[in-house]
């Protein structure tokens, strides 16, 4: 299989039911937001301890069915409850471990500048995808697991700065 195909060199492209879509429509954007946090979470995995790594490698997959949810409107893939849940409760831990009690400062270390960089994707992700969500009518459980994986980043990322002893709050 080829990548170069030529099929999108007028601005339009394909989606996973065939339809072709301008290169700049809502789901297009979305998706290639998505797919640049995908590669920077690819980044991040490079300078963090081996367990968070391998949640953002989880995470990396699972970005996979949010885009298929997405390029396909709703009808194929997506994410359900439980991939919900498993950000939530990863959450959870975080928080118990860092106790935060006020603003912090991003980027005290290089690696939880780099989980900051995914957030703020993550961020950007899930305003892409509340358009289709409010416009379109689907990518509901994508909106809601964006916002928990931009969550579980912030608190990844204290959760590093913490263990280094660098964690910087505002008070």
């Amino acid at each position: 299989m080829g990548i170069t195909t030529g099929t999108g060199d007028k601005g339009l492209t394909g989606l996973f039911t065939g339809e072709r879509i301008t290169k700049f429509s809502p789901v297009m954007e979305a998706n290639g937001t998505i797919d640049e946090l995908d590669s920077f979470l690819g980044e991040a995995k490079h300078h963090i301890p081996g367990d968070m790594a391998q949640i953002l490698e989880r995470i990396q997959i699972q970005l996979y069915d949010l885009m298929a949810e997405l390029a396909s409107r709703g009808k194929h893939g997506g994410i359900g409850e439980e991939e919900i849940g498993w950000l939530e409760e990863l959450i959870k831990k975080y928080e118990e471990e860092v106790q935060l009690k006020a603003f912090v400062l991003p980027g005290s270390t290089m690696a939880s500048a780099k989980l900051d960089i995914c957030r703020t994707i993550a961020r950007r992700a899930e305003r892409r995808v509340a358009k289709l969500v409010l416009d379109y009518g689907f990518g509901q459980n994508a909106l809601v697991y964006l916002n928990r994986l931009g969550d579980l980043l912030f608190i990844m990322a204290r959760a590093v700065e913490k263990e280094e002893g660098k964690l910087r709050e505002v008070k």
